[in-house]
């Protein structure tokens, strides 16, 4: 390979490269120079610090004759045809996306568990920041225990303004009885954190969250969006010590998830779909 540059902010395959120029075009801030006759893809270093590294400029190249400076040796190939999904079974996939609350005793294997979270780093995020970071509570007993740290909140919320007052009742009722109307018996919790000071990172923890939901029934695993338990995360400080997150960092949202007990064999109906065009 010729005009192989190491030190390049992108690095270009001269023997690959047919200076095509879509990479010019593709780059979301037009950080790249223009290509001719003569010239190959490069960022002057000047322009190099305004990069968000979000990779178009390579994924795009139809010659695979450009790779990023960023991390160059765990550039994976796409070969062809590889994440073609139909529209029909895109759509029963997503379709059929149930919430799960019945679990299996069988915990889901770590290495499972990072297959999935390896597919939700690729989520997108306002500036390509990934500010997203993930704490997975493994261990059953102790997402019993954060069940139990939530009805301790809920208990703080009987005769206040809060929007929940009149509905915890109830659920504190259930737990006294011995239900489990928190985390419904899953085995592991998972949290998406970000930064404490970050206006857009709340978003893009639950676009990250969203994919791992979304990914997960492929791996036969069962989720369900712990909303007691992440706003219970969000303010009750007994709880964010139990969870001991490093500073500066605070949970997003929770999800729970498990081995499924039951498959689903059908799709529900749902409103009409309701659109405005202008």
């Amino acid at each position: 390979m010729t005009g192989f540059d190491i030190m390049a902010h992108i690095i270009v395959d001269q023997d690959r490269c047919t200076k095509c120029g879509l990479c010019v075009k593709i780059c979301s801030f037009g950080l790249i120079d223009q290509v001719d006759e003569t010239h190959f893809p490069q960022v002057q270093d000047i322009n190099a610090p305004h990069c968000m590294y979000c990779g178009h400029c390579e994924v795009f190249c139809p010659s695979q004759a450009l790779i990023l400076n960023f991390r160059p040796d765990e550039k994976v190939l796409l070969p062809a045809d590889t994440g073609t999904i139909s529209p029909e079974n895109i759509g029963f996939y997503l379709k059929k996306r149930r919430s799960i609350r019945h679990f299996t005793g069988e915990p889901v294997p770590k290495e499972k568990i990072l297959e999935v979270l390896d597919i939700a780093r690729y989520a997108a995020s306002g500036g390509n920041g990934q500010p997203v970071q993930w704490l997975v509570i493994h261990d059953s007993e102790k997402v019993k225990k954060i069940a139990g740290l939530t009805i301790e909140w809920m208990r703080t919320l009987l005769n206040t303004p809060h929007p929940m007052s009149g509905f915890v009742p109830m659920l504190i009722s259930a737990w006294e009885q011995g239900i489990d109307v928190i985390c419904r018996g899953a085995p592991h919790l998972l949290f998406a954190h970000i930064p404490e000071e970050s206006p857009i990172a709340p978003i893009d923890a639950i676009i990250a969250l969203t994919h791992f939901d979304i990914a997960a029934p492929a791996f036969e695993i069962g989720t369900c969006w712990a909303g007691f338990v992440a706003a219970a995360a969000m303010s009750y400080e007994p709880l964010q010590k139990e969870l001991n997150l490093p500073a500066g960092r605070k949970i997003a949202y929770a999800m729970m998830f498990g081995n499924p007990r039951y498959k689903i064999y059908g799709i529900p109906r749902r409103k009409s779909l309701e659109v405005m065009w202008q």
